[in-house]
C-alpha cells in the first residue's frame, strides 16, 4: 500500500486506517486457523505466523504513538519560536516606523527652515541695488595674472616648479 506524503511524513489517517484493516484481516485469519485446527491441519505454524503478524501490527502502532509524541513536541517548539519571531518582527517594524516618522519630521523642519532662510534672503536683497562695475576697474587681484599665457610665460623654469605641484 502506498501512503500520501504530508508535511514531514505519511498521512497518519491513511496509515492508521490501513493498520486497522490489517488487524481485522489478521483476526479473520486467526478465526480460520481455529477452523483449520478443528479439521486436523498443522495449526502451530499458522498460529506462529498469525501471532507474528499481530505483534508486528501492534508494534507499528506503538512505534507510531512514540513517534507522534516527539513530533508534537517539535511542532509545539517550532510554533513557540515562530510566535517569538513574529513578535520580534512586530517590534522591529514599529521601531523602524517610528524612526521613519521622526526622520520625516526632521526633514520637514529642515525644509521649512531652508524656505524661511531663502525668504529672508529674498527680503534682504529686495531693497539692495547693485550698479554695474566697469571692466577696467582695479580689484584686489588686479596684479595677479590669471594664467601663464596671460603673464606671457610659456615655460616654467626647471629649478622652480609650477604652483600647486608637489616636488619629491
Amino acid at each position: 500500500m502506498r501512503f500520501s506524503v504530508v508535511g514531514s511524513g505519511y498521512d497518519r489517517q491513511q496509515v492508521d486506517s490501513y493498520l486497522d484493516e490489517l488487524a481485522v484481516r489478521l483476526t479473520r485469519l486467526a478465526a480460520r486457523v481455529e477452523v483449520i485446527v478443528g479439521a486436523g491441519r498443522d495449526p502451530d505454524q499458522i498460529r506462529q505466523e498469525t501471532t507474528l503478524l499481530l505483534a508486528l501490527v501492534d508494534r507499528r502502532q506503538a512505534d507510531g504513538d512514540r513517534a507522534a509524541r516527539p513530533a508534537a513536541e517539535i511542532l509545539a517548539r517550532a510554533r513557540g519560536e515562530f510566535d517569538a519571531a513574529r513578535e520580534e518582527a512586530r517590534h522591529l517594524r514599529e521601531r523602524v516606523y517610528a524612526e521613519a516618522v521622526q526622520a520625516r519630521r526632521e526633514f520637514e523642519a529642515s525644509l521649512r527652515e531652508r524656505r524661511h532662510r531663502a525668504a529672508r534672503v529674498d527680503q534682504l536683497l529686495t531693497g539692495l541695488t547693485v550698479g554695474t562695475v566697469p571692466v577696467d576697474t582695479p580689484t584686489a587681484a588686479g596684479g595677479v595674472p590669471a594664467t601663464r599665457v596671460a603673464a606671457g610665460v610659456d615655460e616654467v623654469p626647471a629649478d622652480r616648479p609650477a604652483p600647486g605641484t608637489w616636488v619629491a
